[in-house]
């Protein structure tokens, strides 16, 4: 099982800016896929953003597409971690937002973190 630290998030207004970060607590080897998926009051989880790699490199950034030109991942294979830029956020952005790793062994998640925009 892969232990996973996030960090950032908070509370800002519309049009502003959060970014969220999320390591590995120890090395990981062979990570597929690292991400966020979040999930608002009522709703159900949906897929923000993952990067995939491939042998070590990145390979593939995707989005979710409330999120699409606005937010963008990036990610350290090498130090096991990833970002994600949340810029020109909105009200409906607001939800916690959970961090998660895929490896061989399967899928771990973080503890989530809360992202509320409100004015």
């Amino acid at each position: 099982q892969v232990e996973l630290v996030e960090s950032g998030g908070g509370l800002a207004q519309p049009g502003e800016s959060l970014t969220l970060s999320c390591a590995t607590s120890q090395h990981t080897f062979n990570i597929i896929t690292m991400g966020w998926f979040r999930q608002a009051p009522g709703k159900e989880r949906e897929i923000t953003a993952q990067i995939t790699w491939l042998n070590g490199k990145s390979n593939h950034r995707s989005y979710g597409d409330s999120v699409k030109g606005r937010f963008t991942i990036t990610g350290d294979y090498a130090k096991n971690t990833i970002s994600l830029q949340m810029d020109a956020l909105k009200p409906e952005d607001t939800a916690v937002y959970y961090c998660y790793i895929d490896t061989n062994a399967g899928r771990d998640w973080g503890q989530g973190t809360q992202v509320t925009v409100t004015s």
